[in-house]
């Protein structure tokens, strides 16, 4: 139950030995203040109360820990034996706080702030870094703590406040994220060099319904589409082999291991040929989620505005 500002404040013993010390916190420090000059009408001063107002609260202060810490001297004090103890610690805590808080308002600096940011690993070897690099174009100095994981663990970081901003692939629909589309990507059928199917340029996914796939894990935004679009093409995929990275997935692929829906390769790999799939429209929507509601610090602020303003330009089209 909440105290009124009119009644007198809690002690300890009235709340119980379950009590943060922390709500002793504004105590401590005008203790500190105090402490340090030796002077209590000084230290009102430095503070900008009233001198019987700090006096109350060393008072208070005492009387809750059971010890006497100042010894008045007329207009001047001195520290007890369990004062100078009391003031060390709270002399590290006070640091402890000023680090602390030069960390959060480093955080929101706009200059140098700094960007948690999410995405897929598909999106790690180009899209991301060059998204990266325009922005800091005009954002030289912003610090980026970059995660890259599978959707669920991703937006369940973003919900936590872990993570500021994600790329993810299905677009979630949750009333608390917002998402933005960005671009689409296409997904070839991935299939060994000396496959059946392998001097074809297009083909039907149902024409694979009976071959072996190797996919990403469940969980991950990518199996969860190819698993949609295999069941769009009236089948369930067989998944012989399960893998965390689309380049294990190709190597599989090259080994002869399955097939599978793949994002395009940067590099050609060998012993892999990419087919375009015509039915169905095997493309897969990727979009920028961030918590609803949620306040961005500006140099999250000025990231998000930077991806959304890259809308339909984050990927090379094929």
């Amino acid at each position: 139950m909440p105290y009124e500002s009119s009644s007198p404040p809690p002690t300890l013993a009235d709340l119980g030995p379950e009590t943060d010390l922390a709500l002793l916190a504004p105590q401590l420090a005008q203790f500190a203040a105090v402490a340090r000059l030796e002077h209590v009408t000084q230290a009102a001063q430095l503070l900008g109360m009233p001198q019987p107002t700090l006096s109350r609260s060393v008072a208070r202060l005492e009387a809750e820990l059971g010890v006497q810490l100042l010894a008045r001297q007329g207009r001047t004090v001195r520290l007890t034996r369990a004062g100078r103890m009391l003031l060390g610690s709270v002399e590290r805590a006070l640091a402890e706080l000023e680090r602390g808080a030069e960390a959060a308002r480093a955080e929101a600096d706009p200059a140098v702030g700094r960007v948690a940011f999410g995405f897929l690993h598909t999106m790690g070897s180009d899209a991301v870094p060059a998204l990266l690099r325009g922005f800091r174009v005009g954002h030289p100095q912003v610090r980026f703590q970059l995660v890259q994981d599978y959707v669920a663990a991703m937006l369940e970081r973003l919900r936590a406040g872990e993570l500021d901003l994600c790329l993810v692939s299905p677009l979630p629909d949750d009333p608390d994220l917002t998402t933005r589309p960005l671009d689409e990507q296409r997904l070839y059928l991935a299939v060994p060099a000396d496959h059946r199917l392998a001097g074809r340029r297009r083909i039907r996914l149902a024409e694979v319904a009976e071959e072996p796939f190797v996919a990403v894990e469940e969980g991950y935004g990518l199996r969860v589409i190819t698993d949609g679009f295999c069941a769009e093409a009236g089948f369930s995929p067989r998944i012989a082999f399960e893998g965390e990275e689309a380049e294990t997935l190709r190597g599989l692929v090259a080994a002869g291991l399955g097939v599978a829906l793949l994002p395009p390769a940067l590099v050609p790999r060998p012993g892999v040929v990419e087919l375009e799939v015509t039915s169905p429209r095997t493309r897969r929507a990727i979009g920028l989620a961030w918590v609803t509601g949620r306040p961005l610090t500006p140099p999250v602020a000025a990231f998000r505005d930077f991806v959304l303003s890259r809308r339909g330009r984050l990927l090379d089209h094929d």
